[in-house]
């Protein structure tokens, strides 16, 4: 049964601002699910730009699941932005030495855990994920929100802080899909259901 090549960079004919992300990835850092997109108005290769202060010596990741989408100019903020803020002053004076190296002896600079973004999670225009969020399977996150908290599965949030708008479907739905866990069937049995995928019907799913 065909299927689009998740091995392949530009999946759309003649169209290069719009990539399957995990072929372009280098930092070992950011880790990508098949299938999940970005589309850029000028160069797939902001993506990376866009994950802004992960650095190797913090250790913390990016991790975004399979079946997303991903719009221009979504930024991330790692854990490497972090600076104290009970201290008397915020500013890193360790990083600077000559003298000013021991400034954090004993201390560590606050860090939240790795950013995680689930499955089939769309992402609007200039949105901001902060350090540690944790975006469940099947949320939207609205243009040009500021999402500083985790993120329920299968919500619409919106806004700076985002703020959670609606559910996507009745609790009960959102249970079965998020036990379906259809991104993880193989891509044929993907393939047969894709128009189904694309309703609202649960029970019209085929094996």
């Amino acid at each position: 049964m065909n299927a689009p090549d998740k091995d392949q960079v530009f999946p759309l004919p003649h169209y290069d601002r719009l990539c399957f992300l995990k072929n372009i990835i280098k930092n070992p850092n950011i880790i990508v699910g098949d299938y999940t997109y970005y589309d850029d108005f000028e160069d797939v290769q902001n993506f990376e730009k866009n994950v802004k202060y992960l650095f190797d010596f913090i250790g913390d990741k990016l991790i975004i699941g399979k079946f997303c989408m991903i719009a221009s100019d979504v930024t991330f903020i790692m854990n490497g932005a972090n600076h104290l803020t009970d201290a008397i002053s915020t500013y890193p004076f360790a990083i600077f030495g000559n003298g000013w190296e021991n400034a954090m002896e004993g201390k560590t600079y606050p860090s939240k855990s790795d950013t995680i973004i689930g499955n089939d999670v769309w992402i609007g225009h200039k949105v901001t994920i902060m350090p540690g969020v944790n975006v469940g399977d099947g949320a939207i996150i609205a243009t040009g929100a500021v999402v500083t908290k985790d993120v329920a599965p299968y919500s619409i949030v919106g806004g700076n802080p985002a703020k959670e708008l609606k559910k996507r479907f009745p609790d009960e739905e959102i249970s079965r899909l998020l036990e379906i866990k259809w991104w993880d069937w193989d891509i044929d049995r993907i393939t047969r259901n894709v128009q189904f995928l694309t309703g609202r019907r649960l029970d019209q799913l085929v094996p």
